[in-house]
């Protein structure tokens, strides 16, 4: 609370004077530091009672606060007694008549002095029999607040000097109980804020309904929209997007909201698997198909007949495999490797991808009626930087997350992380943000989380930098390596001399790299080798 200045300088209180004694200097020190203590309202009532009692030496010292909009009502009550044998309940009975007497006080706005008879007659909390008596408004700027009452069994305990000095007391004491309760509400309406953004945070994550898909962005309302009307269906679902936007979470939120959620969901990466074994992964292998190949072996279409199966990463998925992929989409059957009899199944196909396949289309690496099949119905998972307002709800999901497996308590964000989160381009998207705040969760022992700013930013640069050059070099110098054995076979890239057998890779895996890196085989056709051309 900032009340010691006005108690030391308030310019209408003039207490300090050479006629204040030593006694009255240190009951204002006293107000002052309970007014400062930052104990609660209660308390800092009790402590000024408890204050102007001793220092005072009354038999008697209550303060009462009215209700404000009910003057006749007591809010608090807080009482100091000498006598600690008089028997005195802790917090006692106000009577209504005393209420009244108290209200009128209030209303006149100037103390009111209680002598002999008249004052022994008027009880305060109940207790009766004393000589004089001292009711002092607390006003401050507003209404009136209540009254301090002091009270001794002598009768000429209030002179008319004391009785002013006692009214800058009840000032300062008003200032301090306004300024106290005006913290108190301020501190109120801060609580009832932060649950209403708690429960508005907690309405949107269970309004969505969609596992582990956090946010109300627009467009991720809209995906997650599309998501809704594609999931009843049977319908082929692609879903594209950058890499890190959370594509297979919207592949399992389509299958949970089928008809077909309680039956499998089977997961493949296309580009994880070797491509010679992609064939016996997807549509399985009869034993002795091929070296190794012991027993029989159901493939991932087989497994998730009756479910759903989700092609990550399909742009990667080679030129031979297309062809049987897209036979599985129009006829849903296949045979397993080294097999003739033809399996059927029931499954419904999600895709995804981070490539632009028509760009793929275009550049003869992906075939245009596998396209057409995959594309019935089309999801773009948005990128993070479309949707930055969901990054404070992302980040205490993950918060959240990570602090409960780590065994932290993490109450709050730090402001400047935030601000540093939503001025981000996130290239790594929502990926990259798990990370960045898993790494700050671990890092983080106090129950404020924040993050450093160059480790987060220069790191993520320098790895896609880093990651960039790399994929450039390998591509470059794949490329020169066909065109070198290209260049030596004169075209050609079958058969014992051809290209393929000198790369040491299947032709149909050439084949598909020559068209990938739009490598023209025919060019070499026409050149001889440099003795023929010198005869």
């Amino acid at each position: 609370m900032s009340t010691a200045a006005q108690v030391a300088f308030d310019e209408t209180a003039e207490f300090v004077s050479p006629t204040v004694s030593w006694k009255q200097f240190q009951l204002f020190i006293a107000l002052a530091a309970q007014a400062t203590s930052g104990v609660g309202f209660r308390a800092l009532i009790e402590g000024f009672v408890n204050a102007i009692g001793h220092a005072l030496q009354c038999d008697c010292a209550c303060i009462t606060l009215l209700h404000p909009e009910d003057s006749q009502t007591v809010r608090e009550f807080a009482f100091h007694y000498a006598d600690r044998n008089h028997p005195v309940p802790q917090l006692p009975h106000v009577p209504r008549e005393e209420t009244r007497w108290l209200s009128r006080v209030v209303e006149l706005g100037q103390s009111v002095s209680l002598v002999g008879a008249e004052s022994e007659s008027r009880s305060l909390a109940g207790v009766t029999g004393f000589k004089a008596q001292c009711h002092l408004p607390l006003m401050n700027r507003g209404p009136g607040l209540g009254v301090l009452t002091l009270a001794c069994f002598a009768e000429d305990a209030f002179p008319e000097t004391e009785i002013r000095f006692l009214e800058q007391v009840a000032a300062q004491v008003a200032i301090a109980i306004e300024n106290a309760r005006v913290h108190d509400q301020i501190a109120a309406l801060k609580e009832q804020l932060e649950c209403e953004r708690v429960y508005v945070e907690d309405e949107i994550l269970a309004a969505a309904k969609f596992e582990e898909i956090v946010g109300s962005s627009e467009s991720l309302v809209q995906a997650l929209g599309q998501v809704a009307r594609v999931a009843p269906t049977d319908s082929t679902v692609l879903v594209t997007g950058e890499t890190g936007t959370g594509k297979e979470l919207i592949a399992r939120a389509i299958h949970k909201r089928s008809r077909r959620a309680d039956k499998p969901f089977i997961r493949v990466n296309c580009a994880a698997i070797p491509q010679s074994l992609i064939a016996s992964e997807l549509f399985g292998h009869e034993k002795g198909a091929f070296t190794g190949a012991t027993e029989r072996r159901l493939g991932r279409f087989e497994l998730a007949n009756g479910g759903t199966i989700f092609l990550d990463e399909i742009g990667d998925i080679p030129a031979d495999m297309q062809i049987a992929l897209l036979r599985v989409l129009q006829e849903r059957e296949f045979e397993r490797v080294g097999g003739a009899r033809t399996v059927s199944v029931d499954v419904r196909v999600v895709a995804a991808t981070n490539r632009d396949l028509k760009a793929a289309v275009e550049a003869g690496t992906f075939r245009l009626d596998l396209f057409y099949r995959l594309n019935v119905f089309p999801v773009r998972a948005p990128s993070l930087r479309e949707r930055k307002e969901d990054i404070p709800l992302l980040a205490k999901y993950f918060i959240e997350r990570y602090a409960r497996s780590a065994g932290k308590k993490i109450k709050s964000v730090d402001k400047r992380a935030l601000q540093l989160w939503q001025a981000y381009d996130w290239p790594g998207n929502i990926r990259e943000l798990q990370n960045v705040i898993e790494r700050a969760v671990i890092l983080c022992d106090r129950e404020t989380l924040s993050i450093d700013e160059t480790s987060m930013h220069c790191e993520t640069v320098r790895t896609l930098q880093r990651s960039t050059r790399l994929s450039e070099a390998l591509t470059n110098t794949e490329k020169a390596m066909i065109e070198a054995a290209l260049q030596e076979t004169r075209g050609r890239t079958s058969g014992p001399s051809g290209a393929a057998v000198k790369l040491g890779i299947p032709r149909s895996t050439l084949e598909s790299k020559i068209r990938s890196l739009q490598i023209n085989k025919h060019l070499f056709r026409s050149e001889r080798p440099r003795s023929a051309q010198a005869v």
